[in-house]
């Protein structure tokens, strides 16, 4: 394997960053998730937009887009793969031992695992915690991400592979790693990013190709939904068979099984769709 860290490709056993890395230290840092299918990236454009965006969010300089770029086709080109996750981290770099950011300039790291298609539909839950959508870090990605960790944890005990948490007014918000949509009387609905959740690549695309509703749900609102699914970089659009104990028949039903046609035709037309 060969990973690209701050402006060269090494061999995996070479390539370290400092323990002092405000990444590691704090949690400093963003990072990016893209696919990529026979060396092929999807969405990386909407994606590196939105790694400026959490960069200005954290307050980190502008990640110099053109090398991230460079490095991720390093990547995808020492190591060929039929499905990839692609990840660009970007962290505070070398800084003190404290919330303190240093001077010596932020830390680039693109790697890239080898995966493989998702299962058609999928079991969730929800969990006790919530969402802050009032934080100084909702909307960002960043790799603060050890609630996530708690949670999925929770999630694979019961059998599923995504959990879905509410945010502190009681709302339906989004999963550790993926967007979430309802169907409600034919109509698919998500909840608006002002609910807390992270503006997903996936979720915008979905949002458009499929006339989606942006709508303040409340989370019960996973007992009597119609249809459920999910969608981020890795699962596309994933109908889910089973919230918590209810199950959900016939997945994936009528209307995401047009959302996920639909999403694998308009991805496949163009590999680096834009918004709008």
């Amino acid at each position: 394997m060969k990973i690209w860290v701050n402006g060269g490709l090494y061999d995996e056993e070479a390539a370290r960053v400092s323990v002092l890395d405000h990444g590691l230290t704090v949690g400093d840092g963003i990072f990016e998730t893209v696919k990529a299918e026979r060396g092929e990236t999807f969405a990386l454009t909407l994606h590196l937009e939105r790694l400026t965006r959490s960069a200005r969010g954290l307050g980190l300089p502008d990640p110099d887009l053109d090398e991230v770029r460079r490095a991720c086709a390093a990547v995808l080109e020492a190591n060929p793969m039929e499905l990839g996750r692609l990840r660009i981290t970007y962290t505070g770099g070398l800084s003190p031992l404290g919330s303190e950011r240093g001077d010596t300039g932020p830390g680039l790291v693109v790697a890239v695992g080898e995966t493989t298609r998702r299962a058609d539909t999928t079991a969730v839950i929800t969990v006790p915690w919530t969402r802050n959508e009032r934080g100084a870090l909702t909307g960002l990605k960043t790799t603060s991400y050890a609630e996530n960790v708690v949670a999925l944890a929770r999630a694979k005990e019961a059998g599923a592979t995504e959990a879905l948490f509410g945010n502190t007014v009681g709302q339906l918000c989004e999963g550790t790693g993926s967007n979430v949509f309802v169907v409600l009387d034919g109509r698919i609905h998500t909840p608006p990013v002002s609910s807390g959740c992270l503006a997903g690549i996936t979720r915008a695309l979905a949002v458009e190709w499929t006339g989606a509703v942006e709508t303040d749900l409340p989370l019960d609102v996973l007992e009597t939904a119609e249809e459920v699914f999910l969608t981020s970089t890795l699962r596309d659009v994933q109908a889910v068979h089973r919230v918590d104990g209810r199950e959900l028949t016939a997945a994936p039903g009528p209307v995401t099984a047009k959302a996920m046609r639909l999403f694998e035709e308009r991805a496949a037309a163009d590999r680096d769709p834009r918004l709008g």
